[in-house]
């Protein structure tokens, strides 16, 4: 074996010497408080490192094609990773307070170490599926991605809404991963082979211009597939397991889950979608179409009847996974990745920035997570709630803020030449950006509903005045500064559209 192949992945790379570096200092230091601050500090300055690798990596290949990256897979690596380190030092406040089952007189101690490891972990997983070149690699990275993630959704280990929590996620995702194995079992069985590329030639040599030659293995192994992904990404209606799970993690837990895990899958699925089944839009076009209607409409919905914060950004979340969709349905692919990973970036900032808001709220000012506990917020902490309007704002497309910016290329990336599509009227794509429009308005009225609770409502007994801390008001800063700049600074469009375009090279 050739090891000098292990240089191809070199942010891999990186972020195992990271995880190791991090596992040893937590056994060499001290058990105390100090000890939590120390370990975020040095998480957080390895994954200011990864930057490093992941923007200047370029594409490579490793171990005969079953590692492949693309310079838009390393774009994400990139906002995954700047995404990761804005989860670090928001956790700061929760880590520093005390178990559920300790009161406020006890030294606050949470397992940090154990923390971080699990997010570098789930990273790492989350890395090894957008530079997979086979289904073989692909499952493996998701494994390495979801099962550390059930331990971080279940680390509040005396709280029982976050072992409930656990308990549903981990149900569901090994129900698709089932689902999925089954699903890539069929292609194997179609196309004797595993590997991406090699699973594109078979199914385009055995097709025709109408499809008629393609196999029921070769469909429903996509059927199932893409059903097996779309519990990870909360797609309707394989979305049931996202607002119990995401009340009962801890908050941090919670943001990570809702975009930095969501941002790799969709565009793992929009890659492989492209690359692998692009002989067979005929079949998987429609289905988005139907499952991105329903995404969007029925999260939307749910989400105006929520009266917990977390469950309400649980449907939010479902409905945005929708709206992160509506890129892949569209004929140019190098327009669907660039605003799909546009999107993320922006929704990565603006959704951390209400959760940043939730955490200092929760854990710096000993209130609940009811929105409830917001009303009259305005008159003791009205920098906060400006910063939560803004976010909120943002997840809604309201200009002049980067939401409205990263709507609009979704949208655009939907119809993008549709008219050279199948043989699918191009009406129906259009039907589905018409559709998402609507939802646009209707999710605007229940983000205002929080704004309403801040600003309007009355409250005889608010929230007092509260510090945020250090590290709640670094997140805050980084998270604004994103939404207001990514939608005028052009150059970040431009540069991911660049990688898109060069990722279609290889």
């Amino acid at each position: 074996m050739n090891y000098s192949q292990f240089l191809n992945m070199i942010p891999e790379a990186t972020l195992v010497l990271a995880l190791i570096i991090v596992f040893f200092a937590d056994f060499a230091l001290h058990r105390s408080e100090r000890k939590t601050f120390t370990l975020g500090v040095l998480t957080g300055a390895l994954l200011l490192c990864q930057l490093v690798p992941c923007f200047i990596a370029g594409p490579s290949d490793a171990f005969g094609g079953i590692y492949h990256t693309t310079p838009i897979a390393n774009v994400m690596k990139v906002i995954l990773t700047a995404g990761t380190f804005i989860v670090v030092v928001m956790s700061q406040a929760w880590l520093a307070s005390p178990k559920p089952s300790e009161g406020r007189e006890n030294k606050p101690l949470r397992y940090a170490g154990e923390y971080y490891m699990l997010l570098l972990s789930t990273l790492l997983g989350m890395y090894m599926m957008l530079s997979s070149g086979s289904f073989l690699m692909f499952f493996l990275g998701l494994e390495m991605a979801s099962v550390p993630m059930a331990c971080l959704v279940a680390l509040d280990k005396k709280k029982k809404d976050s072992a409930e929590a656990a308990a549903k996620y981990i149900l569901m995702a090994t129900f698709s991963s089932g689902v999925m194995l089954f699903g890539i079992s069929f292609i194997y069985a179609a196309t004797g082979s595993l590997y991406f590329d090699n699973v594109a030639n078979a199914l385009t040599g055995i097709s025709s211009a109408y499809y008629s030659d393609l196999t029921p293995l070769s469909i429903m192994g996509l059927v199932f597939f893409f059903c097996g992904l779309g519990f990870k990404i909360s797609l309707v209606p394989f979305h049931f397991w996202t607002a119990d799970t995401y009340q009962g993690a801890p908050t941090p837990v919670t943001g990570y889950l809702s975009v930095v895990s969501k941002g790799a899958a969709t565009l793992a699925l929009a890659i492989i979608l492209a690359k692998v089944f692009g002989s067979m839009t005929y079949y998987w076009q429609p289905m988005l179409w139907v499952v991105i209607m329903l995404t969007i409409t029925v999260g939307n919905l749910m989400a105006i009847r929520q009266t917990e914060l977390k469950r309400f950004m649980a449907f939010s979340s479902i409905s945005q996974a929708g709206y992160i969709m509506l890129a892949v349905i569209g004929a140019d692919a190098a327009t669907s990745q660039t605003a799909l990973t546009f999107y993320v970036l922006v929704y990565v900032v603006a959704n951390m920035s209400v959760f940043s808001v939730i955490s200092a709220v929760e854990h710096r000012a000993g209130a609940g997570t009811q929105m409830s506990a917001y009303n009259g917020l305005y008159q003791t902490n009205p920098k906060l709630a400006f910063i939560m309007t803004i976010a909120l704002f943002s997840l809604a497309g309201i200009p002049p803020f980067a939401g409205m910016f990263s709507k609009f290329f979704v949208f655009m990336a939907g119809v993008e030449g549709q008219q050279a599509a199948s043989l699918w009227s191009p009406f129906w794509s259009y039907f589905v950006v018409f559709i998402a429009l609507i939802n646009t308005v209707v999710s605007l009225y229940y983000y205002l509903l929080i704004v309403k609770a801040m600003y309007i409502k009355k409250e005889d007994n608010p929230l007092p005045t509260f510090s945020n801390g250090t590290a709640i008001n670094w997140s805050l800063g980084i998270c604004t500064a994103g939404i207001i700049l990514f939608g005028v600074v052009s150059c970040i469009y431009g540069w991911i559209s660049r990688a898109a375009d060069m990722s279609q090279l290889y």
